[in-house]
């Protein structure tokens, strides 16, 4: 008789440390959005968990940004009312929550993690589970997953970018909040399926349910 190959298995957990969590706001209309569009596309390989949330108040001045979802554009109000900023701009960097303007700085790890995640793929399917054990069982806390995807690319037709190629890598394509919890539990996810052309990344982010600050993140990549 054949033997059958074991699946192939996708995991991941945390370290000691926390990861730092990179948000860009962006937009393919915004002139000034792509130094800082590439700028994040350097931060391959680093340890953090880089996503770019395309947001669309910018598509009408006539070039729509098919990347756009207008609940990233309802996140970066949430995170400027928790900031106290009077009101959004784009590019605009966040880390950990905060809104951030040392870019040269976002990718340092300098706090211990409040949480540990261990974090895989169901099988060959498109299923991911994550057990995640916050290290205070009393305090409560959510989460979000995201997809990432990196290779996209579009030539803008119109709007303040009109003419250019724009490149673009970690760009977010699911976004899903979860509940609030207590302790340690175990969240499920289905993601968009995998693309051949545009690497996939599966980031979970655990927050503090109060002041949204990150417990941990991890991100995973299968092939």
């Amino acid at each position: 008789m054949p033997t059958l190959a074991a699946p192939a298995q996708c995991q991941a957990s945390s370290g000691a440390s926390l990861t730092p969590v990179i948000e860009l706001y962006t937009s393919e209309g915004c002139s000034s959005c792509p130094p800082a569009d590439q700028w994040l596309s350097g931060l391959k390989g680093k340890p953090v968990v880089a996503q770019a949330f395309h947001v669309a108040y910018w598509d009408y001045i006539g070039w729509k940004d098919r990347f756009a979802q207008p609940a990233f554009s309802i996140r970066q109000k949430d995170i400027a009312a928790q900031n106290q900023q009077s009101g959004v701009y784009t590019p605009q960097l966040v880390r950990n929550g905060r809104d951030w303007h040392d870019y040269a700085q976002v990718t340092e790890p300098v706090l211990p993690a409040r949480a540990r995640i261990s974090l895989q793929r169901v099988g060959e399917t498109d299923g991911f589970e994550a057990v995640v054990e916050p290290l205070d069982p009393q305090a409560p806390w959510t989460a979000y997953w995201t997809v990432t995807e990196d290779g996209h690319s579009s030539r803008v037709k119109a709007g303040e970018n009109a003419g250019e190629f724009l490149k673009h890598d970690f760009v977010v394509r699911q976004y899903a909040p979860v509940g609030q919890y207590q302790g340690a539990q175990l969240l499920k996810f289905f993601a968009l399926a995998q693309q051949p052309e545009h690497q996939r990344r599966i980031n979970l982010v655990v927050q503090d349910a109060q002041g949204k600050q990150p417990l941990q993140a991890l991100s995973l990549r299968c092939l």
